[in-house]
C-alpha cells in the first residue's frame, strides 16, 4: 500500500511591503511521503515570497513534470514556473522553456549548489534565484505543527516570519536576478 500525503493546514497573515501586498491565506498543503521539512517550508515561503492572485501548488515530488508552485494564465499559459530546491542546470534549462517566468528558491548549501550550477544556468534571462539563510531556515522548519499559523512580512528582501513562539528574520540572497 503507499503512504498517503500528510496534510497541513497553513494560515499566512502576508504583508508584502515591497509589492504592496497585503492578505490573510488560508490553505491546505499536502506534505508527500518522501518530502522533508525543510522543503515543505521553501514552498510556504516560495507561496508567500511571490504570491499572485492564481499561484498555486503543483505536484512536484510526484509528477517531474510540474513545479512546486506555478501560476498559469486564463489560457492555460504558465506564466511562472516556481521551483524550490537545488535542482540542476539541465532541469532549470528545461523550465524556463516552458515558462514566461522563473523562479527557484534555493534551501540548504547553496554555496557548494551555486559554484557548480550558477554558471550553466547565467544565460537564462527569464531565471531568477534566491537563497534562504540555511541555519535559520532549518530552525524555522523543524517540528513543524500540522497546524501552522504565520505572520510573513516581506521588506527590503527581508522574510520576517513570526509564529505563536518567535520571530526569525530570513535574509534572501539574490544568486541570480531579482524578484
Amino acid at each position: 500500500m503507499a503512504l498517503q500525503a500528510t496534510p497541513y493546514k497553513v494560515n499566512l497573515d502576508l504583508s508584502d511591503v515591497d509589492r504592496n501586498v497585503y492578505e490573510n491565506l488560508r490553505m491546505t498543503v499536502a506534505r508527500h511521503p518522501s518530502e522533508t521539512e525543510p522543503r515543505m517550508t521553501a514552498r510556504i515561503l516560495a507561496y508567500a515570497l511571490w504570491y499572485q492572485e492564481r499561484l498555486a501548488f503543483g505536484r512536484g515530488l510526484s509528477d517531474v513534470d510540474e513545479p512546486a508552485l506555478w501560476h498559469k494564465s486564463l489560457d492555460d499559459r504558465i506564466e511562472h514556473w516556481i521551483e524550490v530546491g537545488q535542482p540542476d542546470a539541465d532541469r532549470l534549462t528545461w523550465c524556463s522553456r516552458r515558462a514566461e517566468h522563473v523562479s527557484l528558491l534555493v534551501y540548504g548549501n547553496a554555496r557548494a549548489w551555486g559554484n557548480k550550477v550558477l554558471p550553466a544556468v547565467a544565460g537564462l534571462s527569464n531565471l531568477h534565484i534566491a537563497a534562504l539563510p540555511q541555519e535559520l531556515h532549518e530552525a524555522l522548519s523543524a517540528g513543524l505543527p500540522r497546524s501552522i499559523g504565520w505572520g510573513v512580512m516581506i521588506t527590503d528582501g527581508v522574510l520576517y516570519v513570526s509564529d505563536a513562539e518567535q520571530q526569525y528574520e530570513l535574509p534572501l540572497e539574490w544568486l541570480q536576478g531579482e524578484r
